[in-house]
């Protein structure tokens, strides 16, 4: 498997060199040049097996080479030790949960399995890294949990300080050992600007910094998986499906394309956004206007002004984009805007839908999932097209209880993975946005 940067300065690598630096060194991201397709005898294949013998079976093609299948099996049946239900809420509609992992967010998917290829990598070659990644909700969690305890392997997490909710601050918060957690008066932006800058310098080259966010193709291949499953436990192929994500970073949306070019025959991706609109109205206008700062919504693990995994969509469609947003190649916007639509929901969208999904069906979703089923209904009154979707459900409920209790008045029941994390002591820094105090901080941590 060979990578290239989206920014078309920086050699091409292997997955194993793209997985343990994260950004390329022209600060572009990395994607495959190729990747393999499965035929339609091997998506048979997977209707009726596991989801980690699917996972096995994707990654053993995709990553042909880069570990050898006992490690990979072992790797894969170890990270996905848990359900992945599909929901029905009518005949022609599913929800995915992907809520039912160690930190009940879809985050799971990646961060474990990234976690434990890195692992993996690092143990062979007899050496460490410290993981930077910024959150706005759910990934420092994830992260966090993934990492937990690997000798040689430390993480550090940056976070908004008023745009995380208690119970997703606390998953960052008490876990402490190999795990920092950072408090940042600002905005996501702000941690991923600092993230990615620090990633940029060289005088932190010494430091051996990674990534754990989106912008390391390390999680986008797990996130391809759960696309193919789907896929293959409801349709029978060619036929084709829908589907509808929650979209912020635009990582878990990428894990839709990829599973897409690697032969599932996805008729529609909707990348269903909260008010932070800066790609409905670039998919619209072709002119794209980054949201600074990003609004603070109800879903507020989708509080991105300015996407990282953009550039990558343009460069799946033949344009380029640098890491500031600044378009020097216009992709293919009619094809763009054949296989993706993008439709903004408010807040007020938002509990609306929570409400009309939970009296309708019985069905408790929390803000981000809500985003994801508002878009779907939007895409659906405006087409008329009724093909069988699936729209992901990113968080357990039980993460907003507030917000489901509100308009449901029902309390969403804990999973044991939230329990846990009450009354447990917090331990985390806090810094402003400014990069000067955050790079001496690191250099200081780091020694």
């Amino acid at each position: 498997m060979k990578l290239y940067s989206t920014n078309l300065k920086a050699p091409e690598v292997s997955f194993q060199e793209a997985l343990i630096t994260g950004l390329a060194p022209d600060r572009g991201l990395y994607m495959p040049k190729s990747l393999p397709t499965f035929s339609k005898e091997e998506i048979d294949s997977f209707k009726d097996v596991s989801y980690p013998e699917i996972a096995y079976r994707v990654l053993n093609k995709v990553l042909e080479g880069e570990v050898d299948d006992k490690s990979l099996k072992a790797i894969i049946y170890d990270a996905y030790n848990y359900e992945v239900p599909l929901e029905e809420v009518d005949e022609q509609t599913y929800i995915m949960r992907l809520d039912r992992g160690p930190t009940a967010s879809f985050k799971d998917f990646a961060a474990r399995m990234m976690a434990r290829l890195m692992q993996y990598y690092l143990s062979k070659d007899n050496k460490s890294l410290t993981i930077l990644t910024a959150t706005s909700g759910d990934t420092g969690s994830a992260v966090a949990h993934a990492f937990y305890g690997l000798d040689n392997i430390k993480v550090i997490v940056l976070f908004p300080t008023d745009e995380v909710s208690d119970r997703q601050r606390k998953q960052m918060t008490t876990l402490n050992g190999n795990i920092t957690a950072i408090s940042i008066d600002g905005k996501f932006d702000d941690c991923q600007a600092m993230v990615k800058q620090a990633f940029a310098d060289v005088d932190l080259k010494h430091l051996n910094l990674s990534s754990a966010n989106s912008i390391n193709i390390g999680r986008l291949v797990p996130q391809s998986i759960y696309y193919i499953y789907a896929y293959a436990k409801l349709r029978d192929y060619p036929e084709e499906i829908i589907f509808s994500i929650p979209s912020g970073n635009f990582g878990n949306m990428m894990g839709c394309i990829l599973a897409r070019t690697m032969g599932i025959p996805v008729k529609k991706i909707i990348a269903s956004v909260n008010e932070n609109d800066e790609v409905p109205h670039f998919l619209r206008t072709g002119d794209y206007e980054k949201i600074v700062p990003s609004k603070n919504c109800l879903s507020n693990a989708m509080n991105v002004g300015h996407p990282s995994n953009l550039a990558r969509l343009i460069a799946i469609y033949g344009g380029e984009m640098d890491e500031i947003g600044n378009i020097s190649k216009e992709p293919d916007m009619e094809s763009l805007r054949n296989d993706i639509y993008s439709g903004s929901v408010t807040d007020s969208e938002t509990k609306a839908t929570i409400k009309e999904i939970y009296e309708q069906y019985g069905i408790l979703i929390e803000p981000h999932g809500a985003v994801g089923v508002k878009g779907l209904l939007e895409f659906r009154s405006q087409t008329g097209d009724n093909t069988l979707a699936v729209t992901l459900e990113t968080a357990d409920p039980a993460k907003f209880p507030e917000h489901v209790k509100n308009e449901t008045g029902v309390e969403p029941e804990l999973p044991q993975s939230l329990k846990e994390v009450e009354g447990k002591e917090e331990y985390m820094d806090y810094l402003s946005t400014d990069y000067s105090g955050f790079k001496k901080y690191l250099q200081e941590k780091l020694i």
